[in-house]
C-alpha cells in the first residue's frame, strides 16, 4: 500500500546517463522490497533491477548489469536508478515498484507501482 512517484527520465543520446528516482511513503516502508520495471510498446513488463530492505542486497537484469546501479535512500524515502552507458534498446518507460515478497525481478511479487517515467535514447 505505498505510494509511489517516478521523476528523472528524459531523451539522452547513446553513451549518456540518466537517473531516476522513486519517492515513496506509507506505513512499514522499510519492510519493502523494491525494484524497477520497464515496459516497450508491445512488450511485457521486465525487470531491470531491485533492491532489499536495509540496502544488503541488489539484483540485476543481465541486459543491464554493469551499467545500472540501484540504490535507496530510507531516510529520503527515495530509490534511484542510476542509468550509464545508455543504449537505444534501454529506450521503455520505466516503472517503480514494491513489494513484500522476495529481492525479485518477477513482476507479481509486486503489490505497489508507480505511473512510470519515460526514457528515450537515441542512436
Amino acid at each position: 500500500q505505498v505510494q509511489l512517484v517516478e521523476s528523472g527520465g528524459g531523451s539522452v543520446q547513446a553513451g549518456g546517463s540518466l537517473r531516476l528516482s522513486c519517492a515513496r511513503s506509507g506505513y512499514d516502508y522499510t519492510n519493502y522490497y523494491m525494484a524497477w520495471f520497464r515496459q516497450a510498446p508491445g512488450k511485457g513488463r521486465e525487470g531491470v533491477a531491485a533492491i532489499s530492505p536495509g540496502m544488503w542486497a541488489t539484483r540485476y537484469a543481465d541486459s543491464v548489469k554493469g551499467r545500472f546501479t540501484v540504490s535507496r535512500n530510507n531516510a529520503k524515502d527515495t530509490m534511484y536508478l542510476q542509468m550509464d552507458s545508455l543504449k537505444p534498446e534501454d529506450t521503455a518507460m520505466y516503472f517503480c515498484a514494491a513489494g513484500r515478497v522476495a529481492l525479485s525481478l518477477t513482476q507479481s511479487d509486486y503489490n505497489s507501482w508507480g505511473q512510470g517515467t519515460q526514457v528515450t535514447v537515441s542512436s
